[in-house]
């Protein structure tokens, strides 16, 4: 909660005008407490993945030739049923796995230094602060994803997120309880590493669901502005993998590619790249090809 009482005394204290930014923030923050702002997240992740998937929805539903030209495995269609099973499944686990979690993490993420204050980020720190996130996300998490893959793991925990072999927008987050909040962790590393504002905390789950939105799309748009980011990974990398399933052992990066590169996870898909028939990116696959090692 800011400790002012009206814009003129946060002026006053700050020894200049607030910015536009800065007065939208005092006026819905200032009588807010500090712990229903961290539980914000909850409702952001609720709020974005009922929201964001709904154009793929409508692609798919829709049958529109313009777009399903650009679907990775246009063999497969899925149902409005498919996709309210996932919603409900993943509500589900953010209502009694994710949010307990948000209540039980609020003092950790108090002593890490996430502060409410009235001075937001600039651009700058914005950007470099959610640049490390991602990166240290991402490199932690292709950890955790590659172990996920032994078959102990993969039978009792990660399967529930491999039962889509084709997967669509609904179906991002869709996984089993404990593999969420597993997965969790990196995210909080990098806030934990370079503290910031809880707006920049807030923005990072936010554009981090998009991005799982964006990779478990199904869909290969041309037009995609993350085509011009480097070393993402995008949906037809992140495609081949849930194609594969339990005998792949390659595209394990959530974001970007270059650990799969690094440490030789990539094969499989530059194999399939360069065999793909021109009508199924995935249909010069030989099932004996790829099995557990």
């Amino acid at each position: 909660m800011l400790p002012y009482h009206s814009l003129e005394e946060a002026q006053v204290a700050l020894g200049r005008e607030l910015t536009f930014a800065e007065t939208l923030w005092f006026n819905y923050s200032a009588k807010k407490p500090d712990f229903l702002l961290h539980c914000h997240n909850t409702l952001f992740l609720c709020l974005f993945y009922s929201i964001a998937p709904v154009p793929l929805m409508l692609i798919e539903l829709g049958g529109y030739n313009i777009f399903l030209k650009h679907k990775i495995q246009p063999a497969v269609r899925r149902t409005f049923k498919d996709m309210l099973k996932s919603y409900k499944n993943v509500m589900l686990a953010f209502a009694f796995a994710v949010g307990p979690l948000q209540f039980i993490s609020y003092p950790t993420i108090k002593w890490i230094g996430i502060r409410t204050d009235l001075q937001l980020p600039s651009g700058w720190e914005l950007f470099w602060q959610l640049l490390v996130y991602f990166i240290v996300e991402d490199y932690l998490n292709y950890w955790i994803h590659r172990m996920l893959h032994v078959k102990w793991a993969y039978e009792k925990i990660h399967k529930v997120h491999h039962q889509y072999t084709a997967p669509y927008g609904y179906s991002a987050p869709h996984a089993h309880w404990s593999e969420i909040l597993i997965l969790g962790i990196p995210s909080f590393i990098g806030p934990t590493l370079v503290p910031g504002h809880v707006t920049t905390f807030w923005l990072w789950f936010i554009l981090r669901q998009l991005e799982a939105i964006d990779t478990h799309s199904g869909y290969d748009f041309p037009w995609n502005p993350t085509k011009y980011i480097p070393f993402y990974g995008g949906s037809a990398y992140h495609d081949y993998h849930h194609y594969v399933g339990l005998r792949s052992q390659s595209n394990f990066a959530s974001i970007f590619t270059y650990c799969d590169y690094i440490y030789g996870t990539y094969k499989g898909y530059k194999y399939i790249k360069q065999m793909r028939k021109k009508d199924s990116p995935y249909s010069a696959i030989d099932d004996n090809d790829y099995k557990m090692e």
